[in-house]
């Protein structure tokens, strides 16, 4: 009896030691020289799908800045030729001028003194030309001298110099000599707008004395304000005329401004930067000449190899993919990324580099990862 309950105990003890899970139904992660191997069950539970590398053109983004600004032709600051007394202004900063509206006077007998000097030269420009009349008509039948012909006509010939340059001079601050008389000498001149804009400056105050140099007044039309942005030397050659230009304040990023790229700069400052200037396509009177901007550039590059971004997975802070050894076995690689677009990403690969024969995991990346990490702990 003895005997027979020993065999029986001996017998459902082998049975038990060859019992267990089948081979395809146990997984097998090896983590030697990053290799993970799975079984039937779990490749296909993961859902794993794998390509290989594909060349396509992922847009890249530059992130430059600059500030608003306003070309020469928009921007004038106003001095007064023959200087004066300021006698009255209502100017302000902030406040918008018209073209041609009257936005100083000024004061001076100066004015008072030129405007004497044309009328004289004028009375005298006129005897003058009836006496060369009457001299030329003389000459002609020899009843004068030539000398006398010839000297005449040169103190004609200067007067009419003298009084052109007085009218000019009278042109200069604003007082038309064909409309002046002996009734009409003003010791005021009015000082006119040039341009429609804003008053971006007030450098005096009535009554003080300036000088021909010194500015009175700026003004800024800002229909036609641009956006000068820095551009290190590295980015210029990815830029291009008519490229369109993404660009937001500080203080409100949200608030999208589009612009054109109009004029790339060609020379390089001591920062190997340049100057590229953008218009806006859509005035915003909120955009003020010297408000400092950021600006995103999109940029197409060359055909460059990459991925599914779900190919890629983050480990330790850096970036892998999984590389197909045979149907269960997976290599864990690590990878330089580049650019992202469209749910693509750049995988950077040199010459010497033998990721383009591969084969990579581009779905259930992550699956291999998390056992990985189960066979880390």
């Amino acid at each position: 009896m003895k005997r027979y309950l020993i065999a029986i105990i001996t017998l459902s003890t082998l049975m038990a030691c060859h019992s267990g899970p089948q081979p395809e139904e146990k997984a097998a992660a090896t983590g030697k020289e990053g290799l993970i191997e799975l079984s039937a069950d779990q490749v296909k539970n993961a859902g794993i799908a794998t390509a290989g590398l594909e060349k396509r053109r992922i847009s890249t983004v530059i992130k430059v800045n600059g500030q608003i600004d306003v070309p020469p032709q928009n921007m004038v600051s106003i001095s007064f030729p023959l200087g004066g007394f300021l006698k009255s202004t209502s100017l302000l900063p902030g406040m918008y001028v018209n073209k041609g509206s009257v936005i100083g006077v000024m004061e001076d007998q100066q004015f008072i003194q030129l405007q004497q000097d044309y009328l004289t030269s004028a009375a005298r420009l006129e005897y003058l030309e009836k006496e060369f009349t009457r001299q030329r008509e003389l000459n002609k039948t020899k009843a004068t001298s030539d000398k006398l012909f010839e000297q005449t006509a040169a103190e004609f010939k200067s007067q009419r110099i003298l009084n052109k340059s007085l009218a000019e001079k009278l042109q200069l601050i604003g007082i038309n000599a064909a409309r002046l008389n002996e009734d009409h000498i003003s010791k005021s001149v009015n000082i006119y707008a040039p341009i429609n804009g804003f008053v971006s400056k007030v450098n005096v105050n009535i009554g003080k004395f300036v000088n021909p140099a010194d500015v009175l007044f700026e003004i800024v039309n800002p229909e036609d304000i641009h956006l000068a942005l820095t551009v290190f030397e590295k980015d210029v050659n990815r830029l291009a005329i008519g490229q369109t230009v993404i660009a937001y304040t500080n203080t409100d990023p949200e608030k999208k401004y589009t612009c054109k790229i109009i004029l790339i700069g060609k020379d390089l400052s001591s920062e190997r930067s340049v100057q590229v200037h953008c218009h806006f396509e859509r005035y915003d009177k909120s955009l003020i000449p010297g408000t400092f901007m950021n600006g995103e550039v999109e940029t197409v590059a060359d055909s460059s190899w990459s991925l599914p971004e779900d190919a890629v997975v983050r480990f330790e802070n850096k970036e892998f993919v999984f590389c197909k050894r045979d149907a269960r076995i997976f290599e864990m690689l690590p990878v330089k990324t580049g650019n992202h677009e469209n749910g693509f990403v750049e995988i950077m690969v040199d010459g010497a580099d033998n990721l383009l024969k591969k084969e990579f995991v581009t779905k259930g990346a992550y699956s291999l990862l998390m056992k990985v990490k189960n066979t880390e702990e």
